[in-house]
């Protein structure tokens, strides 16, 4: 495990890198005198096809640049590894974190949640263990030595909820192969179900309730699939900005976001790109819970 986290993380230096400099190119870091930068980048990962999503929040960028007076472009970035190095040099200064991405981008750059998404009434969600329906896996003693999908090495419920579930469960130190016989890093949570549903991997963990997004592909999805355990709640995933942007405008790109509540067409762009009900307020102390779970990883990951 420790291998693999210390790989995870000079890639993630790399990426970033290279995401930054793509980002530089285009402008986005060029700050209007020594201000805000004259072009706000929001950057995205992707859930869906990467042009897809470009093409989705379109409506959404322009609306931000209608709104706050200042151009706004969304960006599809690489991965989260890449979306936080970005934020962290200014390349990006608005971008859609999932809690242990914003917990990571915190420590490390000193990145600002400002708000966060409501699914279903709730500003919280949990991770859930999928398997076949024809499965015999029950419980989580079960998934001992079967496959393991997981959308990225860095997703809060994809990975690092499980795994500090298991490690606590079980007193395992290695998950990935001293409790399941191997781990697939599929991609995204799409992929890790699809892993499944198609006989790859014997257990996938998502978000809940990943299944519906890959509904229109796989229509019987529902009864292939079946969960069999979750994970303890997590704060849901966050708008955060990067440290340099100003107070003032820090607090323009809050209320614009917050004002999207009462329109229609911008909630059904966050809902088409994120499955977000709604926008609303998140405070840095909800993510304690992230900090404290991540805790179990800190011999084996460096954010130096």
């Amino acid at each position: 495990m420790k291998k693999v986290f210390a790989l995870l993380f000079a890639a993630l230096l790399v990426v970033g890198l290279t995401a930054c400099g793509t980002s530089s190119d285009s402008g986005s870091g060029d700050s209007k005198d020594g201000g805000d930068p004259e072009k706000l980048v929001m950057g995205f990962v992707p859930s869906q096809d990467s042009d897809e999503i470009a093409d989705t929040v379109k409506p959404l960028a322009d609306k931000l640049s209608e709104e706050l007076g200042v151009e706004v472009e969304g960006q599809v970035m690489t991965s989260y590894s890449a979306l936080v190095e970005a934020m962290g040099s200014n390349q990006v200064q608005i971008g859609f974190l999932p809690a242990f991405g914003y917990v990571l981008a915190n420590e490390k750059h000193g990145v600002e949640v400002i708000l966060k998404s409501e699914r279903y009434g709730s500003g919280t969600y949990k991770a859930q263990y999928v398997v076949r329906a024809d499965s015999d896996i029950e419980t989580l003693e079960d998934m001992e030595g079967k496959a393991w999908a997981i959308p990225d090495l860095t997703s809060t419920s994809g990975f690092l909820f499980p795994a500090a579930q298991i490690m606590d469960k079980f007193n395992v130190e290695d998950v990935q192969s001293g409790f399941f016989s191997n781990t697939i890093e599929a991609g995204g949570h799409d992929n890790a179900l699809i892993a499944v549903y198609e006989g790859d991997a014997d257990v996938a963990t998502t978000f809940d309730d990943a299944r519906s997004t890959i509904e229109e592909d796989y229509p019987d999805v529902m009864e292939k699939l079946k969960v069999v355990e979750y994970t303890a709640e997590i704060p849901n995933d966050t708008i955060s900005v990067s440290k340099d942007l100003s107070d003032d405008m820090q607090k323009k790109v809050k209320e614009t976001f917050l004002s999207f509540n009462e329109d229609e067409e911008m909630i059904k762009v966050m809902n088409e790109v994120y499955s977000w009900d709604a926008i609303i307020e998140a405070d840095d102390s909800e993510y304690d819970v992230v900090r404290d779970t991540y805790e179990k990883f800190k011999d084996s990951i460096s954010l130096d």
